[in-house]
C-alpha cells in the first residue's frame, strides 16, 4: 500500500459484497469491491463488464484514499443518475479504498431520473448493508524476534492489546509478524526497555495501512 498524507485512518468494507433489487422490472446488481489503486479499480471494472457483457449499463463510483481519488461514471444513464449518488453514499459514509459497480438490465419500463437515482442509491446502500465496515489506520508491519520459552507470554500481551498476528515462524529462534500503530510500537519499545517484555531484536517491515 502507498503512503498517506493527512488523515491517518478510515473505514472501509472487510471483503467484497453484492447484493441485487429490481425496480419495475429493471434488474440492478451492485458488485462493492475492496480496492487500493486505480489499477485495482479498472481490472475490477473489466472484470464486472466481461461477466455481465449482455448488460446496457454498469455505472460506478470509487473512493481512494492513499491516492486522494475518487470519480463515478453514469455509463450511459442521464448525466447524475447513478454515478454521482453512489459516490455521495460512499462519501456520506465515509467509505474508502472501496469500488461501487451497480450492473442495470433494463426491464422495458422508464423509469425517470428520480427512479433511476432511487434505484442506483438503494442497490449501492444495500451492497453497504451486507458488508461488514472495518476501520484501516497507518501504521507498523514488524518481525519481533523471541525465545521459545517468551512465546505464551508475548502472544497474551499482543492479544490484550489488540494487535494482530499475521504470521510465527518456528525456527532456532521464534519470528513473529505483527502490526501495530506508532503509539502501540512506543509502548512495546518501552515495556522492552523497563524489561517487562522479553524481545531479542524488532525489526520494521514496512509502514502501511492496517487493519485494526
Amino acid at each position: 500500500m502507498n503512503n498517506c498524507e493527512g488523515e491517518n485512518m478510515f473505514n472501509t468494507i472487510k471483503e467484497n459484497v453484492s447484493a441485487e433489487i429490481v425496480e419495475k422490472k429493471s434488474k440492478f446488481i451492485a458488485n462493492l469491491f475492496y480496492v487500493e489503486t486505480i489499477e485495482d479499480v479498472e481490472n475490477r471494472l473489466k472484470e464486472i463488464r466481461k461477466k455481465y457483457y449482455d448488460a446496457k449499463h454498469n455505472c460506478f463510483a470509487f473512493r481512494l484514499d492513499n491516492e486522494k481519488m475518487a470519480r463515478f461514471s453514469d455509463d450511459g444513464e442521464p448525466s447524475g443518475t447513478a454515478g454521482a449518488p453512489m459516490l455521495n453514499i460512499l462519501e456520506g459514509r465515509n467509505l474508502s479504498n472501496v469500488l461501487v459497480i451497480v450492473t442495470r438490465y433494463f426491464g422495458g419500463i422508464l423509469l425517470g431520473t428520480g427512479g433511476l437515482v432511487r434505484a442506483y442509491s438503494e442497490a449501492t446502500l444495500k451492497a453497504i448493508e451486507n458488508s461488514e465496515i472495518v476501520e484501516k489506520v497507518y501504521g507498523n508491519v514488524l518481525n519481533i524476534e523471541i525465545e521459545y520459552k517468551d512465546l505464551d507470554n508475548i502472544k497474551y500481551y499482543l492479544k490484550n492489546e489488540n494487535i494482530n498476528i499475521e504470521n510465527i515462524n518456528y525456527g532456532e529462534k521464534i519470528l513473529l509478524k505483527i502490526e501495530l500503530t506508532d503509539e502501540e510500537l512506543e509502548k512495546i519499545k518501552r515495556m522492552v526497555d523497563d524489561r517487562k517484555l522479553n524481545i531479542n531484536k524488532i525489526e520494521l517491515i514496512s509502514k502501511e495501512y492496517i487493519l485494526k
